[in-house]
């Protein structure tokens, strides 16, 4: 189902949109959404008020276009995953490193779209929940492929969501500078997660 666009359609993906996204990221990441206000967004981006305004709508469009973009971008990824020949335990792989290769590299936006969801109005949010629940669902299919196949357990929903949640919330303590390496830390979460659907 398509989300609707809460922000500037025609400007969502540009240059100057996406300093600005990344810059109100880092904000809304270090101090929460509600205490940053969209002059500080500004000045930490480098535009005046009307060059602003010119490429978002407001404060709260400019937090969904966050959660959005970045959200598509890890349904992209995982879609791409599963279309793929490989077994279930080997897409498991690759979703968890891809997965965690989003996070290391947009730390920020991954925090934004998973702690400030209730900061939306109730349309925005539910079209927000809608991507997670499709990307969770990505997730759900590999697994029940892998179950028919006979390579894992079938798993249960609940299972899912604690397993996920693992991913989810990894913003709280990732850091691409830390001791473990993206690769580390996607492997090892993945072989949780296939040890748990053994």
């Amino acid at each position: 189902m398509p989300v609707e666009n809460g922000g500037a359609a025609d400007n969502a993906t540009s240059k100057p949109k996406r300093v600005i996204m990344s810059k109100a990221a880092q904000l809304f990441a270090e101090r929460g959404y509600g205490s940053v206000g969209i002059s500080e967004v500004g000045d930490s981006a480098g535009f005046g008020k009307g060059a602003l305004y010119y490429h978002i709508k407001s404060k709260e469009d400019l937090l969904y276009d966050i959660m959005t973009i970045y959200m598509r971008d890890l349904i992209q990824a995982a879609s791409d995953i599963e279309s793929s020949n490989q077994s279930a335990p080997g897409r498991v792989m690759e979703l968890s490193r891809s997965f965690m290769s989003i996070m290391f590299s947009h730390r920020a936006e991954m925090t934004v779209c998973f702690r400030e969801v209730h900061a939306l109005q109730e349309t925005k949010r539910r079209g927000v929940l809608r991507l997670h629940a499709e990307y969770q669902d990505v997730w759900a299919r590999v697994l029940e492929e892998g179950a028919k196949a006979g390579e894992l357990r079938a798993l249960t929903k609940i299972e899912l969501k604690a397993l996920l949640g693992m991913y989810f919330y990894s913003f709280l303590w990732v850091r691409p500078d830390g001791a473990e390496t993206l690769d580390s830390i996607s492997e090892k979460f993945a072989n949780i997660v296939l040890a748990a659907a053994a």
